[in-house]
């Protein structure tokens, strides 16, 4: 049980880069696909929170993509695993969410690469 716990530590704390390179792992060697394990993982963590009172799943929503429309349609496609066309039609229909249900320090995370990139984003 412990074992377990550690490894659910583990995976809450990836980074978004150790997160796409897991999904490849996960794609390449054992045939699932990206958007399945980001959907585990963000599942994941959700479990034992609802005794803390401070709010443990957030909501990344994307605004608006600001002046580099392309560079966030990119950087959407990386961070959700999802394929282009979703992400563009994530992007075209901001104010959209990005990702759901996720962590503190991932919403974090993700807010700061798609402002980064010239997008104005919103946790909720």
């Amino acid at each position: 049980m412990a074992d377990l716990k550690e490894f659910a530590e583990q995976l809450v704390n990836l980074t978004v880069k150790e997160v796409n390179e897991l999904a490849d792992i996960l794609k390449e060697e054992y045939g699932i696909e990206p958007a399945a394990a980001a959907v585990a993982v963000a599942a994941g963590p959700g479990g034992g929170g609802e005794a803390a009172e401070e709010k443990s799943e957030f909501d990344v929503i994307l605004k608006a993509a600001g002046g580099s429309k392309l560079a966030v349609v990119k950087l959407v496609k990386e961070l959700t695993g999802l394929g282009l066309k979703e992400a563009k039609g994530i992007v075209d229909s901001a104010p959209a969410p990005v990702k759901e249900g996720v962590s503190k320090d991932e919403a974090e995370g993700l807010k700061k690469s798609l402002e980064e990139a010239g997008a104005e984003v919103e946790l909720k």
